[in-house]
């Protein structure tokens, strides 16, 4: 089974990834609290269009190792840049969805753009989740402490009814089955249940507002204007502003997991942008 080890962390730790295609290479990056496998939709699009696809399992997700520490997005982009330097890739896209952006965005400001052609940040947490006096729209920090909480005291029973409004289940029982449901939260509970917790730590209070000028190469920004999980007004609107060569991409009526619900408009847009 493919794995690399970052030996350049408090704890070595392998990496699961899969690796299909040919052609330049795309890693793409996957949101908590999943895995590689929430990417089933894009990895046949990006192969059968020609190009290689790599996707990777978050380290404390999926089969990959579960230090007890190392959950920072330093220490997650460390990994990232394993993988493209154990396996010899340059001009490389990445694509990071929810949490994912913040690997994106973190491997760029620690080290830097010459091996990256493009990036994209779907239903992207960038720049800043939480709340504050000058990020008004974002999330209140009491919101916040009550998804550590409910993580802490029942993180199965939280992670049962997290995906509904991943999907907004309610509106779009014709895109979603109870079967898709089910399935994210067997990958979501079999995940590390520390990782789980330090990396929603992560996600919620790491302001990313000062790093997205090291962001500069072209940039896909898609975003549902219906995210009930990350609120476009706090994400997409912030990071289009902030990164200059961008192509900024509204999906009207699209949840956060906008990656199953409109997997054909999303595939389209994304497929079209590597080809640009």
């Amino acid at each position: 089974m493919p794995f690399i080890t970052n030996k350049n962390t408090t704890e070595n730790v392998d990496i699961f990834y899969e690796d299909y295609g040919k052609g330049q290479p795309v890693i793409l990056i996957h949101g908590w609290p999943l895995s590689r496998k929430s990417w089933e939709h894009q990895v046949w699009k990006i192969v059968e269009s020609g190009y290689r696809c790599i996707s990777y399992d978050r380290r404390g997700f999926g089969i990959s190792s579960a230090p007890w520490s190392g959950y920072d997005y330093s220490a997650l982009a460390s990994d990232l840049n394993q993988i493209i330097t154990q396996l010899d890739l340059d001009d490389v896209i990445i694509v990071g969805f929810s949490m994912g952006g913040g690997e994106v965005v973190r491997y760029c400001t620690d080290f830097g753009t010459d091996k990256v052609a493009k990036t994209a940040l779907i239903s992207s947490i960038i720049p800043l989740v939480k709340q504050k006096e000058d990020n008004p729209s974002g999330v209140a920090e009491k919101d916040l402490q009550g998804i550590q909480n409910a993580l802490e005291e029942d993180r199965v029973g939280f992670l049962k009814e997290f995906s509904k409004g991943f999907y907004n289940f309610v509106d779009n029982k014709d895109k979603i089955s109870q079967a898709q449901l089910d399935y994210d939260f067997v990958i979501a509970s079999h995940a590390s249940p520390r990782a789980t917790i330090e990396t929603a730590k992560a996600w919620m209070h790491t302001d990313f507002r000062d790093e997205l000028k090291h962001v500069d190469v072209p940039t896909l920004i898609v975003h549902g204007d219906s995210d009930a999980t990350v609120p476009i007004e706090t994400s997409a609107n912030q990071a289009a502003k902030a990164i200059k060569d961008n192509v900024f991409t509204v999906i009207k009526g699209a949840p956060h997991g906008l990656n199953i619900t409109h997997k054909e408009e999303l595939n389209t847009i994304l497929i079209d942008f590597i080809k640009s």
